[in-house]
């Protein structure tokens, strides 16, 4: 197996804004086998995740809900989203 290149930053897009940044600038919502959606600090929490990057506009409750509807194809509950000031994915 080849050894990773020491200057590659993984990026991943902001649900929202549609905008690509370091992986580990954003933070990683998931939706879990059981269909909940939860905010995933580790960043290796199994399911189909999607990712929210830290614009204050992106965080936004309402446009981040129908971000979030739109990657994982579900409704999330209330509170789920309230990713203000939350930590982002430390992988």
């Amino acid at each position: 197996m080849p050894k990773r290149r020491p200057d590659h930053v993984p990026t991943r897009t902001c649900a929202v804004c549609r905008q690509s940044h370091p992986k580990r600038d954003m933070t990683r919502v998931v939706r879990a086998l059981d269909g909940s959606i939860n905010r995933d600090d580790t960043g290796r929490a199994p399911g189909r995740g999607t990712y929210i990057c830290q614009d204050p506009a992106c965080r936004d409750i309402e446009r981040s809900a129908a971000a979030v509807k739109r990657a994982l194809g579900t409704e999330p509950a209330p509170g789920t989203l309230d990713i203000k000031g939350a930590p982002h994915a430390t992988t």
